[in-house]
């Protein structure tokens, strides 16, 4: 049953009791010498304060429908922008990056100087891992360690290492990243055997 129809129907019930107390009281006042209109009025007192206190519920009722359904589509709105917005804020951090790239592609043009090209290529990538770190992307560390299938998928087995090497990720070939602690990416690693 939607609002509409709740409230249709309280004004149905509101007509129908205002009705029975109107005719009730005009039979009332036609029978009744003045002796036993004061016991009857004690009789419809609790008629009428039955029916102001279901007036006062039904109300309460209709306010609180419409409360529920204003917060259930606030709640709708909200959880929408979430979605479509949510991603601002890292966009935003990761803008500078993208204007040093465009820096660093226009000075390539002007220059022949290669190694002055991978060290502004390096202090960029530098600032983009710290950009990401800041987000809480994590690398996951991989070479030395032991293979864990939590954090690496294995792609290849070194056979022929050795034995304190069994067991443990001899090459990354790929970096796994980690966002607040949960796994984004698999490291795919070689693993000794």
């Amino acid at each position: 049953m939607n609002e509409k129809d709740k409230k249709e129907k309280a004004e149905e019930m509101d007509e129908v009791l205002n009705e029975n107390t109107e005719t009730a009281e005009a039979e009332n006042q036609e029978e009744a010498p003045q002796e036993e209109a004061t016991e009857e009025e004690t009789e419809k007192d609790p008629l009428a304060e039955a029916n102001k206190k279901l007036e006062e519920l039904n109300d309460k009722y209709l306010r609180k429908c419409a409360d529920f359904e204003n917060l259930r589509k606030r709640c709708i709105k909200e959880k929408s922008e979430l979605i479509l917005n949510g991603g601002e804020k890292t966009i935003k951090s990761i803008l500078p990056v993208l204007d040093d790239f465009e820096r660093a592609i226009e000075n390539g043009k002007k220059t022949d100087d290669v190694s002055a090209l991978r060290e502004g290529v390096d202090l960029i990538y530098k600032k983009f891992i710290k950009v990401l770190e800041g987000e809480g992307v994590k690398q996951i560390e991989t070479i030395g360690k032991d293979f864990d299938v939590d954090y690496h998928e294995a792609i290849a087995m070194v056979p022929g290492v050795e034995d304190d090497k069994k067991g443990k990720v001899i090459d990354c070939v790929q970096t796994g990243y980690t966002l607040n602690d949960k796994v984004i990416r698999y490291a795919k690693v070689a693993v000794g055997q």
